[in-house]
């Protein structure tokens, strides 16, 4: 009904609304997918990530048109951008509206950082503002996104809440479940080979039931000695298990690893680390990219 409202006050005034929201990256160190047949929302994933200071910001213009109408540009171009795309259908279902969306994306798209995640949320959240909508809509339709496209399965709910989290069960509230852990560190990330594509590894039966076994035992670990170190030592360990990473990828973190702890990103052809920051970036440069950013502590938010 309210949407209906403000669909009618356009019609009548003629306006047109505007709203901008930032939403962090996400690195997943492990993971174990979980997948419900009974809904999107109860599909996601256990396991354990971190939020960047580096994220998605999505400037969005919303006004009355006589069909729905939907643009999106990515870093100044105009782009499908399927998940985001998808998910202000979902937020919007039939309603007649044209949607503008600008979304600025600070990391690349398909290294493990959460970039489809964090554009899909910070379009969704500016959108629903615009439409006086409550914020879980704003999260389900993103999430949902991710799930149907097979972008992703624990992102959206990570980049909500900001910071190192642990996601004790599957999916949205009431069902997923979130607990942080206190850390506040520089990040060095570093991206090193071609994008990984994460429909490719999430369609693998095989190698997905590795994946899901080891990342249920790592969050189990996480969970009674909850501590940065010990998550970073998991998602190492989680790497060697799986066999998602690449021998250049390894080489990286083994020389990462003279100076702080180093992992993969999750699912990328990346490299994150904590540590001495100085020497991480000079010997991480050698292999790839580097960036520093900091850990996001505020999760999504209206700028």
């Amino acid at each position: 009904m309210i949407l209906q409202q403000i669909l009618y006050n356009f019609l009548r005034k003629g306006d047109n609304l505007n709203a901008k929201a930032f939403a962090p990256g996400h690195i997943s160190g492990f993971f174990s997918p979980v997948f419900s047949k009974a809904s999107c929302v109860q599909t996601g994933s256990c396991g354990a990530g971190v939020c960047l200071s580096l994220g998605a910001t999505s400037s969005v213009m919303v006004e009355p048109a006589a069909q729905q109408d939907i643009q999106i540009f990515l870093n100044g171009k105009q782009s499908p951008a399927p998940v985001t795309k998808m998910a202000l259908q979902l937020l919007l279902g039939s309603s007649s509206l044209k949607i503008h969306v600008k979304t600025r994306l600070d990391l690349p798209r398909g290294q493990g950082f959460g970039m489809s995640a964090a554009g899909a949320l910070s379009a969704t959240a500016a959108v629903a503002s615009c439409l006086q909508l409550p914020s879980d809509q704003a999260l389900k339709a993103a999430h949902c996104a991710e799930v149907q496209l097979q972008t992703g399965l624990g992102d959206v709910l990570a980049c909500q809440f900001g910071g190192f989290e642990v996601r004790r069960s599957a999916g949205l509230p009431p069902w997923g479940m979130i607990e942080h852990i206190p850390g506040d560190y520089p990040l060095v990330l570093c991206v090193i080979g071609q994008k990984i594509q994460t429909k490719k590894v999430l369609s693998d039966v095989k190698n997905l039931d590795r994946i899901a076994s080891y990342g249920r035992l790592c969050t189990k670990k996480l969970l009674e000695h909850p501590s940065v170190e010990t998550f970073m030592r998991l998602s190492y360990d989680f790497t060697l298990h799986t066999n998602l990473m690449n021998e250049n990828v390894h080489k990286a973190i083994q020389s990462a690893m003279q100076y702080g702890l180093a992992s993969m990103c999750m699912l990328g052809n990346a490299v994150f680390a904590l540590g001495k920051t100085e020497q991480l970036v000079q010997t991480l440069s050698s292999y790839g990219k580097v960036v520093v950013c900091s850990v996001d502590q505020k999760g999504l938010r209206l700028v």
